[in-house]
């Protein structure tokens, strides 16, 4: 019961702190552009996991594994974090974060349909159902409930945000192919990455005058969105015997986000933008729902 209690607070934990990272998104974003946002916080990122490793005395597992599979985590590194974070970025300046958070919970919709294409996984009826109801909720809420009329916000920033989650599910596709401790992946994948993204936001951009509050910003998405939050939930996973109970509670992030970003940086939350994000949970209970009754049927 200690443990269960335990892995509870800590996913807890972890799911409160994503609560907030679409507002420090939008609040790091008016200060660095998308490239200097993603360079940043991945130093950021990597710094902390780096330490992460240090205090469990692993540091002499990175060069062995980089060496192993240096073509691999070229690829991931890549994929993530440079060119998803890129995408996910420029879809919160096209769009308010009241919309973009919402639509990138739809990249679980995005790996079910590429997982059939990549992997050869079967989608079933209710894959199908979640698809209908994930994709109908997206257009709820980038038309704002103007279905008929087709009357997007921003066409650009759908497009973005739907693209950050097939990037995010090819990201995890790839992880399949390659089964690695999970914080040394995403420390290496981050490693690999930084010098491109420095080197293209030393090219790119203009470091100077950004003052104290944008990097206080950029230093938050980099802790609790790529570093603190992540491990914090893998240590959940490991403590827990119900998985499922647990990963229930990412299902309450997004409207703790819409509550946040209301009242943090006033944005207009549109009874639309609920539905549609009611919709998008929806598809995703239902798919959850069918793999938990599989398994306790296999059982």
């Amino acid at each position: 019961m200690a443990a269960e209690r335990r892995a509870f607070l800590l996913a807890l934990a972890a799911v409160l702190l994503w609560s907030t990272v679409a507002t420090a998104f939008k609040i790091t974003l008016t200060y660095l552009s998308p490239l200097q946002m993603v360079a940043a916080a991945s130093v950021v990122s990597f710094a902390f996991l780096l330490f992460v490793i240090l205090v469990q005395q692993r540091q002499h597992e990175i060069i062995p594994e980089l060496r192993k599979h240096l073509r691999y985590y070229l690829a991931l590194g890549l994929l993530n974090p440079l060119i998803y974070y890129l995408v996910l970025f420029q879809a919160y300046t096209l769009l308010p974060a009241s919309q973009a958070q919402p639509l990138n919970y739809t990249w679980a919709i995005a790996l079910t349909l590429m997982a059939a294409v990549f992997l050869g996984q079967k989608i079933r009826k209710r894959d199908w159902i979640a698809c209908v109801l994930g994709y109908l909720g997206v257009l709820v809420i980038a038309t704002r409930g103007d279905i008929l009329g087709l009357n997007f916000t921003s066409v650009a920033g759908v497009g973005w945000a739907l693209l950050s989650t097939f990037l995010w599910a090819g990201y995890w596709i790839l992880n399949t192919r390659h089964q690695s401790e999970p914080v040394l992946t995403l420390l290496l994948c981050f490693g690999i990455s930084l010098p491109f993204s420095l080197a293209a936001s030393w090219y790119f951009t203009d470091w100077s005058g950004i003052p104290w509050q944008g990097w206080a910003a950029v230093t938050y998405v980099g802790l609790f969105e790529m570093g603190l939050t992540f491990v914090l939930w893998l240590k959940a996973m490991k403590l827990t015997q119900n998985t499922a109970k647990i990963s229930n509670l990412i299902f309450i992030s997004p409207f703790i986000s819409l509550v946040l970003l209301a009242v943090i940086i006033g944005e207009t939350i549109y009874p639309a933008t609920v539905v549609g994000l009611l919709l998008i949970i929806g598809g995703l209970v239902i798919q959850q729902w069918r793999r938990r009754t599989r398994v306790a049927g296999e059982g």
